[in-house]
């Protein structure tokens, strides 16, 4: 997404129409979008995403534990499920902080408040593949990995080694790709961008009298945009106008999509409908803020899609050549992504393009057996064709 900052400097603001009312006549208010995502009042930020920041930094400390076997599965549970003033992370503003990765896992209000069985199962998975990961891959850390037998695999050519567990599977693969899941998908799109969030109890009162949160520049309702552009672009270094790849969740893989010819302008995309539904709350024009959540729903929905297939097909690829470590490498990012897929938001809906079931069947269809040692190529492709068939891309286009 590089490409953001020229992009920016042609297009400039961007207007939209006015939508009027048929029954009085009444229109709305114009919007116009600023060339950067900056928003004031009476001279002061009124942009805030601290704790999306927060959680990043904490699932960056976290990820890379589970490739250090020093590490206790206390300690990782630590780091997963963060008490403040614990030491649980190397940055003491970490340890000072009152967030905590597990709080936000499957948590949005759309899909989790009223299903806290889902919601604590999901959370139980995370549970579980911290456990094997200290149980079954750190004990074997220096044997090599064989069928039914977790250990490491050294990718051909003198590549890098790869742990993985007795099914094939590189369990700090599916943790990273599962919290852009369930962590940042899920809590943009299910939970800050949904009317139920931003809409709660006083907030459209109080947002169009400009009434602030005690002690802030910002309404509740421009928090709560906020927060959810923080989930992608709270790690970078001027959020104002973002670069990507300034983390290793949400803002890699959207800037390695818009990198694919086939996807280029997805990012200039959901940054456009970021500043522009913002501007709209500030304008008062909730008919346009509501567009740009349904844009962002989309597009953030087909990144995690487009990357799942690309994984699995470059998987497939190797495991012919019969580069072991490389293929389960690239399938365990593969299905990290599909296990995601169930936190993804269909535009003008309250679903996922896949269920929590249909993501379960895909998971124990490719671990059955001994997992990946077993894992075909026609299963690979009947589950990338599912994929792909249930959004607006071919499995071709995501092999670039």
């Amino acid at each position: 997404m590089k490409k953001i900052a020229l992009s920016l400097l042609v297009i400039g603001s961007v207007l939209t129409s006015c939508s009027s009312d048929d029954d009085n006549g009444a229109s709305e208010p114009q919007v116009v979008a600023p060339t950067t995502y900056q928003f004031e009042r009476d001279g002061n930020s009124t942009v805030s995403f601290s704790g999306q920041t927060t959680r990043i930094a904490m699932g960056e400390e976290f990820v890379n534990a589970l490739k250090d076997d020093s590490y206790t599965e206390s300690q990782l549970d630590g780091m997963f499920a963060h008490v403040e003033g614990a030491s649980d992370f190397a940055n003491a503003d970490l340890n000072a902080s009152d967030k905590s990765i597990r709080s936000k896992v499957a948590a949005s209000k759309d899909y989790y408040s009223a299903n806290t069985t889902e919601a604590n199962a999901i959370k139980s998975q995370f549970d579980t593949w911290i456990s094997d990961q200290v149980t079954d891959v750190f004990p074997n850390w220096n044997n090599t990995a064989s069928a039914g037998t977790a250990g490491q695999l050294q990718q051909a050519g003198g590549g890098s080694i790869r742990y993985i567990n007795a099914k094939g599977f590189e369990i700090n693969q599916l943790v990273a790709k599962g919290l852009i899941g369930s962590l940042m998908t899920d809590q943009i799109l299910n939970n800050y961008l949904s009317p139920a969030v931003l809409d709660e109890a006083s907030n459209i009162t109080n947002n169009n009298n400009d009434v602030v949160e005690d002690g802030k520049s910002y309404t509740t309702m421009e928090h709560k945009w906020d927060e959810a552009f923080g989930y992608l672009y709270g790690a970078e270094a001027d959020a104002t106008m973002p670069s990507l790849d300034a983390d290793s969740f949400l803002s890699e893989y959207m800037d390695r999509v818009d990198s694919d010819e086939d996807f280029t302008g997805i990012a200039q995309t959901v940054f456009d409908a970021f500043k522009l539904g913002r501007a709209a709350i500030v304008a008062k024009n909730y008919t346009v803020r509501d567009e740009q959540a349904e844009i962002i729903k989309e597009n953030i929905s087909k990144v995690l899609a487009v990357r799942g297939v690309y994984y699995l097909q470059r998987g497939k690829s190797i495991l012919a050549e019969g580069d072991m470590a490389s293929a389960f490498h690239q399938l365990s990012e593969g299905f990290g992504f599909v296990y995601s897929l169930q936190f993804t938001r269909v535009p003008g809906t309250t679903t996922p393009y896949f269920s929590k079931s249909e993501v379960d069947a895909f998971m124990a269809q490719v671990s059955a057996g001994n997992g990946l040692w077993d894992v075909t190529a026609e299963t690979i492709d009947t589950i990338s064709n599912a994929i792909a068939d249930r959004f607006d891309f071919t499995v071709e286009q995501t092999v670039n």
